[in-house]
């Protein structure tokens, strides 16, 4: 885990990896250079653009402001919600490991081995992947032919809790539990099932798409659009403070559209690969078993 550091205002204002300026560079410096173009005419007097109404513009930015801060704010609770499951998912994982011991060690090996690999198909299913399984079989213990055929099931997680409930409901009838006790482990189970049904919400339900696009052309359009309604009083400074807004404005949409997604492979979407290394160490220590090297996600808190 990467903890930042506190109050470094010079390394924060001069970074670049993690942020949302590579995305938005392209569009950020043509407004810029019509900026420069408008502003450069306007001073030198070779041409007087028409003045566009400077309050129509005042207006137009306070109502895009509002709507943008609301996309952010449905956008940030959706990355909120996604954290909160993946949470909650480490948790339940910690809570298999503890009560797991009351098992037979062969048994208890494999709902653990399950529990990583639970952790695995969901990630692999919210990023619609697939990998090696030779690279799965190293920490799951399962074979590389168990683990193709789990990947061809139509929902992998599912399939995989139901191999978890197969082997509570055999320690069961083996009275290797009592009822309480798999009343207490099957109540884990579904809360597995309910992080994925929550993650699967997320992932199959985004922002109406008619509102995004509405809001991004109307983004698109001030931002182009405010060169000519500045170039004639600012001149030269029309690229510095035309940018400043365009920054802001496009930084936003682009951002709200980035965390949108939470469990994608951009610089704000969520670590999942961190955090299946996170359950993968934490159980596999406390069965003796090697344990992978830990993933780090750069400035970014994982628990």
């Amino acid at each position: 885990m990467i903890v930042r550091e506190q109050n470094d205002t010079l390394k924060t204002l001069l970074s670049w990896r993690g942020t949302i300026l590579p995305k938005i560079l392209p569009p950020l410096g043509v407004v810029m250079l019509i900026s420069a173009i408008v502003g450069g005419i306007e001073y030198t007097n070779l041409y007087r653009f028409p003045e566009l109404p400077l309050v129509g513009f005042t207006l137009i930015g306070v109502v895009l402001s509002i709507f943008l801060g609301f996309k952010n704010s449905a956008c940030y609770d959706r990355w909120w919600e996604a954290r909160k499951l993946w949470g909650g998912l480490i948790a339940v994982a910690r809570h298999f490991d503890r009560d797991c011991r009351i098992l037979p060690q062969g048994r208890r090996e494999r709902v653990i081995q399950h529990v990583i690999v639970f952790a695995n198909v969901l990630r692999d299913r919210l990023r619609h992947q697939t990998i090696s399984p030779d690279v799965l079989t190293q920490t799951s213990g399962m074979s590389p032919q168990a683990l193709t055929q789990l990947y061809q099931q139509a929902n992998a997680p599912q399939y995989t809790l139901s191999l978890i409930q197969w082997e509570l409901m055999q320690a069961l009838k083996q009275g290797e539990i009592s009822d309480i006790i798999y009343t207490q482990m099957n109540q884990y189970v579904t809360e597995l099932s309910l992080v994925q049904t929550g993650c699967d919400r997320i992932a199959t339900t985004p922002l109406p798409f008619a509102y995004s696009v509405l809001l991004n052309r109307t983004v698109y359009f001030f931002c182009f659009m405010l060169p000519f309604s500045l170039g004639s009083l600012l001149g030269l400074a029309t690229p510095l403070l035309v940018g400043i807004l365009a920054y802001t404005f496009l930084g936003l949409d682009a951002l709200s559209s980035e965390i949108e997604e939470p469990f994608g492979t951009q610089s704000n979407d969520l670590p999942l690969d961190s955090m299946v290394r996170t359950i993968e160490i934490e159980l596999l220590s406390t069965l003796g078993k090697p344990t992978p090297p830990p993933i780090l996600a750069q400035d970014q808190n994982l628990l």
